[in-house]
């Protein structure tokens, strides 16, 4: 575990009242998850990573949210991965229903206590009962998808087409190939994968789910194809040129908490 933030003055919040200071980036959870509420894992992950301007993302951030910003600047990502065996309250895995082919939008954000995290504005998933669970269990906005993940060689290849909700016709079309290890990650790439939580609207209030897993290992990674839509289906500006960051991991278990105020 890494060392705790140290606690700064408190200033005032995007929507009135006192903000701690945000706590720093850190390679290793800042906090401990508290009860295990969720365990899986993330395989095969591609993050890709365009600017925008925080003023266009804030008004699609839960209340008590604001851009999480590096140099001024916020990201949108667009992550493609394999979801393996979710397990419940610690128990292992579900064979089967648990992992799936998955592609979210997600933006970057933090909140009243100083937390930082990540905003998802859509999920892609194969499995309908898991859409179910998040969305109805969570708040997340999972939705229905055909996709595919497939490697060849140093390549992978992640494909995904939107069937429920809509808007219908949403997909992608990514291919990467893998490079060199990371030895140490810059801090643009530090900022945009070491992210220990989410922050999302449960029952009209917004909460916070932290998650812990070990360090990330991390690749460069070359963008072969980019088609997609997903990013302006989420409500945002669709993608202007390359992206500014392009990285591969072969991935990490993970352990979720209970949701926090």
């Amino acid at each position: 575990m890494g060392q705790r933030p140290r606690r700064r003055d408190a200033r005032p919040g995007p929507h009135g009242g006192a903000r701690r200071g945000v706590e720093p980036v850190t390679q290793e959870p800042p906090r401990p998850h508290g009860r295990t509420l969720l365990t899986q894992s993330w395989h095969d992950l591609a993050f890709l990573h365009w600017p925008v301007a925080p003023a266009v993302v804030a008004p699609l951030l839960p209340p008590g949210c604001e851009p999480d910003t590096h140099d001024g600047v916020t990201h949108v990502g667009l992550i493609a991965f394999r979801m393996h065996r979710i397990g419940l309250l610690g128990l292992p895995g579900l064979p089967g229903i648990g992992s799936f082919p998955e592609t979210n939008v997600r933006l970057y954000s933090r909140d009243a206590q100083g937390r930082r995290g990540v905003v998802f504005r859509s999920l892609e998933a194969t499995r309908s009962a898991a859409v179910l669970v998040a969305r109805g269990g969570f708040g997340l906005p999972y939705t229905w998808a055909d996709m595919a993940v497939a490697r060849a060689g140093d390549r992978l290849h992640y494909r995904s087409e939107r069937r429920l909700p809509g808007p219908r016709g949403a997909f992608s079309r990514i291919t990467v190939a893998v490079g060199e290890p990371i030895a140490e990650p810059d801090p643009l790439e530090h900022f945009l994968t070491a992210r220990w939580g989410l922050h999302t609207t449960l029952r009209g209030r917004t909460v916070y789910l932290p998650n812990t897993h070990p360090r990330w290992p991390l690749h460069r990674a070359r963008l072969e194809r980019c088609e997609e839509n997903l990013v302006a289906a989420a409500g945002l500006p669709a993608p202007a040129g390359e992206p500014v960051s392009v990285l591969y991991s072969p991935g990490v278990p993970v352990r979720f908490g209970p949701p926090r105020r």
